[in-house]
């Protein structure tokens, strides 16, 4: 499709059929996903591949859908699983005009490789294509990440879609507010009097402490109980190659 396509992979310590069923099942997805707030299966006939239609919560007031057409192979001899899919949408404000993607799960020790590689059109010509490069994106790679680290803690650690989320943004919110706070802290000397005769040692030594408090607060990792995009690799190990399943479906539009 002319552009670079996104590649996640996550090494999720569950049962396949767990993993499997956690993916695959529309009610179990849309809850993990951030991608999604939606997501339906449509009626088919016996022998098709799956259709569905998905939906995702732009803002408050604003949802984009889209429908596409899926197929998983679930034997196969290597052992491993795949799920093939199709998308598109003829919302003229969606910025993802079509696009294709697979899954695939691969066992690993006690564990399952859950990998993901896809890629899609832009609409909105030369300015859509910009705003994909420099936004769109690296925020689709950002939030693939996030909800794959996000289903990797229900699986492995028992912590729900919803709490994880809570945590997220709880640990957002404290890390914002301990930044606000050193911000402060390097414009006002109004703390210093506090230490009494160790002020005038402190007047060099609170710059230093602010910037160490600062730092440690951007780069300090994610709780346990709290997804993260950087927990996922984000590049092939080797070069991948989309499955054959993929180039069987037909476009959904």
């Amino acid at each position: 499709m002319g552009h670079t396509g996104l590649y996640i992979e996550a090494r999720i310590r569950a049962d396949l059929d767990d993993l499997w069923s956690r993916t695959q099942e529309p009610s179990q997805h849309q809850r993990w996903d951030l991608r999604f707030t939606e997501i339906d299966h449509l009626p088919r006939a016996e022998g098709e591949p799956q259709r569905f239609r998905y939906a995702t919560r732009v803002l408050p007031f604003l949802t984009v859908a889209g429908t596409g057409v899926s197929a998983g192979e679930k034997e196969r001899p290597d052992g491993t699983r795949t799920s093939a899919l199709r998308f598109s949408s003829a919302h003229p404000l969606s910025l993802l005009a079509e696009g294709g993607g697979y899954w695939r799960y691969v066992p690993d020790g006690d564990g399952v490789r859950f990998l993901t590689g896809y890629d899609y059109r832009p609409r909105w010509g030369a300015l859509g294509a910009l705003a994909d490069r420099l936004l769109f994106r690296p925020l689709m790679g950002w939030a693939t990440a996030w909800s794959f680290d996000r289903l990797r803690l229900w699986l492995e650690r028992g912590v729900t879609p919803e709490r994880a989320r809570r945590n997220w943004l709880t640990e957002l919110l404290v890390r914002a507010l301990l930044l606000a706070a050193t911000a402060t802290g390097l414009v006002t000397e109004s703390v210093l009097p506090a230490f009494g005769p160790l002020a005038a040692a402190m007047a060099f030594l609170w710059p230093l402490l602010l910037a160490v408090v600062c730092c440690l607060t951007l780069v300090a990792p994610p709780l346990p109980g709290t997804p993260a995009a950087r927990r996922c690799l984000r590049r092939p190990p080797a070069r991948a190659r989309a499955p054959r399943l993929l180039r069987t479906l037909e476009d959904p539009r």
